[in-house]
């Protein structure tokens, strides 16, 4: 009899579950669902509590609705009966964090905070702590804490205890009901297995956590505000899990919801970028991932230990057991395209787009591919959701120069997507340049499989060959994996993500190499862009940051 696993992605806007064969990693089904509420930054469910800006929230029953009814499509689409699933994982975007009962019931479910905004899931991208953030890196700083030197030297806003600090500031009264802090890719465990078992990833790169000294000391959260001095061990817990083991099973409760099972293993959580790797068939180190998706995320396992300034981080067993993981990342790509595509697009090319039978982005790859690197004389800085690496500030913003009255939007849109490449080549620079080794770039991802407009930019400009991930479904690929080693060889899963990776792994489907002469024009042009990156972006009172302040004063009023 055939033995399965399945992962399920939580991702940004939707959810994605896959049934694997546990022998060869095949693919039997898959089914996608968008969150109903999708991504909140105006107004609660409701439609009357308004959202202040840089406020990005989730509404926590949307993603058991899509993990039921994706679950309950790939039964039905394969056939295969649940009995026949020996193993269930999970990833989930990070951070995105929730405060909840005990029991994991979220706040914003309870009658008192169905109106407060605090009480919701707080999405990766949800930048309104960036107050916090900064008192947090100042305080950091001045104390000489350890801890920061692992992080790139700052810890975003968009990480767990900024957005604990915040809802502590503006909501004390949900401060003080939540019993828990949690991340989503610990919440959903809890509810599939009645256990509380935090996973080892997104505690070490979104919770300051490390493998050898835990978290940061109470006397430091102390400093940051006396309210939080015990906040780990009375709000969250000192106890994590490695990726890959086993959380619990299934109970009657969570057998309702996803038909699988009672006693079926389910794997702790995984950061949904940190889940690719493995699922990427990546299972050495030096390879570096480019989940190329909403946003932008970059995944390496090594043997070397060593504090790169300005990024997300680096935990040991991390990523891949027995190494170094570093992540890095940035905060825009397909959110940048999707802005473009929305906003500054003239009818007549979303006309010829039509006719061609093409969306409206597949239309501009088309056209943007033909104009020749520097030909426009434009040059963008892609922060239109703000710096994640190497500059860690989400309060930067998007900016173009070299218009004119000439331009066209072919031109704009090659640009936004040439400064993306710039930022990726900056992140990888600055690796090298600190001693980190990068053999390879791996990519997977929507944009990767979609554009090849897209990647070959980036070998352009980075000047190294991409390669494309041959499955589509690296980040659930991954999610499956832990749900197999959970399982364990016992019941015919695997006994470490090695193995699994071995096994269940794709290979490559595309690879693009850099075209010289056009990577001569774009090293000049990646000089200049550098220069206003670190003219704009060290700036601590630069013109954006101005602005947006001016912004913030205006709307509030």
């Amino acid at each position: 009899m055939s033995k399965y696993v399945i992962g399920i992605d939580f991702g940004t806007l939707s959810a994605r579950s896959i049934l694997v064969d546990v022998l060869d990693g095949s693919i039997k089904a898959t089914s996608t669902m968008d969150y109903p509420h999708g991504v909140m930054d105006s107004f609660l469910p409701n439609g009357t509590t308004k959202l202040e800006a840089d406020w990005a929230l989730q509404y926590p029953p949307d993603y058991i609705e899509c993990a039921s009814k994706t679950l309950s499509n790939i039964f039905k689409e394969s056939g295969v009966n649940p009995s026949e699933v020996i193993g269930l994982g999970t990833d989930f975007t990070e951070c995105t964090m929730l405060p909840t009962l005990a029991d994991g019931t979220p706040l914003c479910e309870l009658a008192p905070f169905k109106d407060t905004p605090h009480a919701y899931v707080k999405l990766w991208k949800h930048h309104a702590a960036q107050d916090e953030a900064n008192s947090l890196n100042r305080i950091a700083m001045e104390r000489k804490e350890e801890f920061l030197q692992y992080y790139g030297g700052k810890i975003s806003s968009e990480w767990i205890f900024p957005k604990i600090w915040q809802i502590l500031n503006e909501a004390p009264e949900v401060f003080k009901a939540a019993d828990r802090f949690m991340e989503l890719s610990d919440w959903i465990t809890l509810m599939l297995t009645g256990e509380e078992k935090r996973n080892s990833c997104t505690a070490g790169y979104k919770a300051m956590w490390q493998k050898k000294t835990g978290y940061p000391s109470n006397d430091f959260f102390k400093a940051l505000d006396t309210r939080l001095e015990h906040v780990v061990d009375t709000k969250m817990s000192r106890q994590i899990y490695p990726v890959g083991t086993k959380a619990g099973c299934i109970t009657e409760s969570s057998a309702e919801w996803t038909g699988l099972q009672v006693g079926t293993p389910v794997a702790v959580g995984c950061g949904d970028a940190h889940a690719a790797v493995p699922g990427a068939g990546i299972i050495s180190p030096n390879i570096m991932l480019m989940v190329i998706g909403t946003s932008g995320c970059d995944m390496m396992a090594s043997s070397q230990q060593i504090k790169v300034p300005g990024m997300c981080g680096i935990c040991e067993d991390g990523i891949l057991p027995g190494y170094f993981g570093y992540e890095a990342g940035q905060s825009c790509m397909g959110d940048h395209f999707a802005w473009f595509t929305k906003n500054c697009v003239p009818k007549d090319i979303v006309e010829e787009a039509k006719i061609k039978g093409k969306h409206v982005t597949a239309y501009l790859d088309e056209l943007a591919s033909q104009i020749k690197p520097g030909s426009s004389g434009l040059l963008a800085l892609d922060w239109w959701n703000g710096n994640r690496s190497v500059l860690v500030d989400v309060d930067l913003t998007g900016a173009m120069f070299g218009m004119t009255t000439t331009t066209t939007a072919p031109e704009m849109y090659k640009a936004l997507v040439e400064a993306v490449a710039y930022g990726k080549r900056i992140i990888v620079d600055t690796f090298k340049k600190n001693g980190v080794t990068i053999d390879k770039l791996y990519a997977t991802g929507g944009i990767a499989e979609k554009s090849p407009f897209v990647m070959q930019t980036f070998a352009d400009v980075i000047q190294m060959p991409i390669y494309v991930t041959a499955s589509m479904q690296t980040t659930a690929m991954g999610a499956a994996m832990f749900g197999a080693v959970a399982s364990g060889s016992v019941n015919g899963g695997y006994d470490t993500i090695e193995q699994a990776g071995k096994a269940m792994g794709g290979g490559i489907s595309k690879t693009y190499l850099p075209n010289t002469e056009n990577s001569k024009t774009y090293e000049l042009l990646y000089q200049k862009y550098v220069k206003l990156h670190d003219y704009f972006g060290r700036d601590k009172n630069c013109v954006m940051k101005r602005l947006k302040m001016i912004k913030k004063t205006v709307r509030e009023g």
